[in-house]
């Protein structure tokens, strides 16, 4: 139903539902939908309170669309400004590696950046380690499967350029407060950091330096409170620490740079 302008009834019902850009919205689900029944049956999902992305299927990213799965940690605005940085950062012909990567966004992102670009994306979840699949393009990189930094082939120790991480950092107490797109529809490991929210990002930090080579960075979504203590982490480990903020995408990032003698 592309072209189609959404019927005034769609956009009042996703109105009243509370979707503030309900306009916008109409119109993506017109021309998601093949027929009338077919938008009815996706407009009432999103009534029911089913995230946006998750009724299309896809979330977009750096312009790019990303598909999403129910339980995958669906890539937020903010997060381009990770991508930023870290594009900044790269060499050309970069090792790249993407932990707790989710959809695989962060990744897919950098590479369409980065031409010659080695990419190397992990997560603990089987559903995000599909959905990564689908989305990091053949030849481009490899989705693994486990731990953090546990899958990485031992040949890339002291190899990689850049490594980011948009790991977990809510801390435990305050899911409650979250709103319930991402509360009640993405996997709690993907969002809980434990008590201060950084449990998840001092594992990082201390992972990193056996991957990184010499003048490689480490970069670390967070949150502009917890910044403090996440550079207090990567210090910890041995690595540079600055923090890089973005207003206009509220977005915070540690960046730890190995040093290029070290």
């Amino acid at each position: 139903m592309t072209g189609v302008p959404p019927p005034p009834a769609v956009v009042d019902r996703l109105r009243a539902a509370g979707c503030v850009f309900a306009e916008d919205e109409a119109a993506l689900l017109m021309a998601a939908a093949d027929s009338p029944a077919e938008l009815a049956a996706l407009v009432g999902r999103r009534v029911a309170g089913t995230p946006l992305e998750l009724v299309l299927g896809w979330a977009e990213f750096c312009g790019l669309r990303i598909a999403v799965a129910p339980g995958v940690f669906v890539p937020r605005r903010r997060t381009e400004f990770l991508v930023e940085q870290a594009a900044a950062l790269a060499p050309p012909h970069p090792v790249v590696v993407d932990l707790c990567c989710g959809t695989g966004a962060v990744g897919v992102a950098l590479a369409a950046r980065l031409p010659g670009v080695q990419l190397y994306a992990t997560d603990i979840d089987p559903a995000a380690v599909r959905c990564a699949r689908r989305n990091v393009p053949a030849g481009i990189g490899q989705v693994l499967a486990g731990d953090l930094d546990a899958p990485l082939p031992a040949p890339l120790r002291g190899r990689v350029d850049v490594l980011v991480a948009n790991a977990p950092y809510v801390p435990t107490g305050a899911i409650a407060t979250m709103p319930p797109e991402a509360r009640d529809h993405e996997a709690r490991a993907a969002l809980d950091g434990g008590a201060d929210g950084l449990d998840v990002q001092r594992r990082v930090a201390a992972a990193a330096p056996r991957w990184l080579a010499p003048g490689g960075a480490l970069l670390i979504e967070t949150s502009e409170r917890q910044a403090p203590g996440t550079a207090a982490a990567v210090t910890a480990a041995g690595l540079e620490a600055r923090v890089a903020r973005s207003e206009e995408l509220d977005g915070t990032v540690v960046v730890g740079t190995r040093p290029a003698g070290g």
